[in-house]
């Protein structure tokens, strides 16, 4: 038996063309399955955590980086679950590190096939981050595509990406990784990442990978503002990493502290803690992979 979990309003319509095909694959196949369709915010949270307390639980997780969030915060029980991903919501970054497809069909075979595998996820005080804990410009540009109605998501994020470039602020944090010293820094952005991709397709975090057990950590430090657009290029590209700017740590642990009225984000969740403690836990989330 599967439980799908999807957001029947996600990517513009392409949850539910998706669903149409996942229905489908398992229909051929004979395979048993339950639709949940979620109805408001947190919604994939609550029926998770109801699922996830029955032993071998499969569900697959239907949408993007958003509702895969919301999934992964509702579990409570890790040993009952595994998780299937079938990516169609607007961004989808993190399969862009975790290695699963795009295309429907090569998604509902990896589930089928059965094979399991350990996922890292990021453990915070009160709540998971699959992919990117984030700080700085890239929580700007959130906030601003939120006043952002029309058009495509894509085009609506670059248009508030570039809004905020044009009108740049830096900010100011302390960042502690391990058990090494604190280190106070202004920043343009800062990535803890899990998967290490944000925005569509930006890789803040080139090196990160979610199966080895370790964070990687890029602080892009304060840049000179008449010097912005013209380094954009190079995070498009994960140049970036390579700058004087930039410092690149790896670790388990990581605490953040905001020491300015800057806001962080949790794979596009935006959220207002200012005291953050963050640890990488491996070999405990499953997926069909």
């Amino acid at each position: 038996m599967y439980h799908i979990i999807v957001n029947p309003q996600g990517g513009k319509g392409k949850s539910l063309k998706a669903l149409a095909k996942v229905e489908q694959i398992l229909k051929d196949k004979n395979v048993e399955y339950v639709v949940h369709k979620t109805e408001r915010p947190l919604h994939a949270t609550e029926i998770t955590r109801e699922l996830s307390a029955t032993p071998d639980t499969k569900i697959i997780m239907m949408g993007g980086d958003g509702s895969f969030n919301e999934i992964l915060n509702g579990i409570e029980n890790f040993d009952n679950v595994t998780l299937g991903i079938v990516p169609c919501g607007s961004g989808n970054d993190f399969i862009k590190k975790s290695g699963h497809p795009l295309d429907v069909q090569k998604a509902m075979d990896i589930i089928l096939s059965g094979n399991e595998e350990y996922c890292d996820y990021i453990q915070l005080d009160n709540r998971r981050c699959l992919n990117v804990l984030g700080a700085g410009m890239d929580v700007d540009v959130l906030l601003n595509y939120a006043t952002r109605k029309h058009g495509p998501a894509k085009v609506r994020y670059y248009m508030s990406l570039f809004h905020v470039l044009a009108h740049t602020r830096f900010h100011h944090l302390r960042l502690t990784v391990d058990d090494g010293e604190p280190m106070d820094r202004n920043v343009f952005m800062i990535g803890i990442g899990n998967g290490g991709i944000i925005g569509g397709g930006i890789p803040i975090c080139p090196a990160a990978d979610p199966y080895d057990g370790e964070l990687s950590i890029v602080v892009v430090n304060e840049i000179k503002k008449s010097r912005i657009l013209l380094e954009l290029g190079g995070f498009l590209s994960a140049k970036h990493v390579n700058k004087s700017y930039t410092e690149v740590f790896s670790g388990k642990k990581v605490h953040l502290e905001v020491l300015d009225d800057s806001k962080c984000q949790t794979d596009g969740e935006i959220f207002d803690d200012v005291d953050i403690h963050a640890e990488l836990v491996h070999n405990k989330l499953r997926v069909f992979k």
